[in-house]
């Protein structure tokens, strides 16, 4: 029997929501995590201010998650994404300008409303009604694997058009000619957002009416108070809170590669882009394993493998001229942080978390989960510049082996949840 999640329809609507997914956090994430030692060049930022920047993003964002949810559940999800892709391409072309380090910060701020307000709850919800009551791994594999796969794609041809466009080898370009080649990288950048806005209008499917009629007879103070009450919904934060440690600090492994393993502009801004190789080859490890045991399980594993891995950083075990040590060390973070990724929402659906209140608890989960946006990356930047070369990162990937603790714990914790529900069928609400 044909797999119902690659019927014609559906695939086209995941394959755009895969796009969109990724592309509207490409300008202000994915940018700064391929190119950090440029995108700090040229901007003329440290690490703190690159850090502050992301912290006044987490914080818009922190304001748009909750309501943004509701919304959610209120409108159909192709409309709330394409005026979240228009809006956000519009960021680009004051970032390609080169603005000041105050404008800066209102883009961030700006990006952070974008990016989530309309779009965040649109597209988990999205995914979990594709997913059905099956398939909720293999979806949320496939969606986060896609991300991966467009990041990875659309990281390298960033570094192909940087280079192509320097007039001189990175080593003896200036200042000037770095910053008019990385002008392109965004420009272009920009205008793949936005095309993908137009995609998403003409050919998403719409979905969701029965659900959507449901939802807007419903309080939104009522929908809040019923999800909190949910015990599924704190261990989820606590998951993604941690989970999402491991994810901003793929932001420095070009750093690391630049600062303490001495690599150059372009061969640490493809070591950014070939690390994000990893997310969809580990998505479709998880995408094609995930339906035959629980997933939460396999989330368990995943902060095994994360803790192992970051202990190896924070021991100081990768060092200057130990680049074999350097990629495995980075592989087995990399693949405990996106193994954990690609299923931290798939298990809604095991935590009893009703489908018609899937926005409002996207929202509420996402407030506690994406917070490490605010303090994470000023704290981050904070010890790189206090303590300049290997420490510095030993300190950071300490930090991310008390989250990864600390998520295993809450891992561990869902697991004995939900055994209370085995023996029960999992309502298809």
């Amino acid at each position: 029997m044909k797999d119902p999640l690659l019927k014609k329809g559906s695939f086209l609507s995941i394959t755009l929501l895969i796009l969109s997914g990724e592309l509207i956090f490409l300008l202000p994430y994915v940018l700064p995590r391929v190119f950090r030692p440029t995108f700090l060049e040229v901007f003329n930022l440290n690490n703190l201010q690159l850090g502050s920047l992301f912290s006044v993003y987490g914080t818009m964002a922190l304001l748009s998650y909750v309501y943004g949810g509701v919304i959610s559940d209120r409108f159909q999800p192709k409309k709330l994404i394409t005026v979240s892709l228009f809006f956000t391409a519009l960021g680009g072309v004051v970032l390609a300008s080169y603005p000041s380090y105050f404008i800066l910060k209102i883009l961030y701020g700006y990006w952070g409303f974008t990016t989530v307000f309309l779009f965040w709850g649109a597209m988990i919800k999205a995914t979990r009604v594709w997913g059905g009551s099956k398939n909720q791994g293999k979806a949320f594999a496939f969606l986060d694997g896609g991300r991966g796969l467009v990041a990875a794609s659309m990281g390298s041809l960033g570094v192909l058009i940087f280079s192509t466009f320097l007039t001189n080898d990175i080593e003896s370009a200036n200042l000037i000619e770095r910053k008019e080649a990385f002008r392109y990288v965004i420009l272009f950048s920009s205008f793949m957002v936005f095309l993908t806005g137009f995609l998403v209008l003409f050919f998403m499917e719409k979905d969701q009416k029965d659900e959507l009629k449901k939802t807007n007879s419903l309080n939104s103070y009522s929908n809040i108070k019923t999800v909190l009450k949910i015990q599924s919904v704190w261990l989820i934060m606590i998951i993604i809170i941690s989970a999402y440690m491991g994810y901003k600090v793929t932001d420095i492994y070009s750093l690391y590669a630049s600062e303490v393993m001495l690599f150059d502009h372009i061969q640490a801004a493809n070591i950014g882009s070939l690390q994000l190789y990893l997310r969809p080859l580990v998505c479709v490890i998880i995408a094609l394993i995930a339906d035959k045991t629980s997933y939460i399980y396999l989330i368990i594993i995943g902060f095994i493998t994360m803790l192992i891995g970051s202990s190896m950083f924070a021991f100081g075990m990768v060092q200057l001229n130990m680049n074999f040590v350097f990629y495995f060390s980075l592989i087995i973070v990399a693949t405990g942080t996106y193994a954990i990724r690609a299923l931290y929402f798939s298990i809604m659906q095991e935590g009893r978390i009703p489908l018609i209140l899937t926005g409002t608890a996207v929202g509420l989960i996402s407030v506690v989960g994406y917070t490490p946006d605010i303090f994470a990356t000023p704290i981050i930047g904070y010890l790189l510049d206090r303590y300049p070369g290997l420490l510095g990162h030993q300190y950071v990937f300490t930090i991310l082996v008390l989250f990864s603790i600390f998520g295993l714990l809450a891992s561990i914790k869902f697991a004995s949840l939900t055994n209370k529900y085995s023996n029960k069928e999992i309502d298809d609400v």
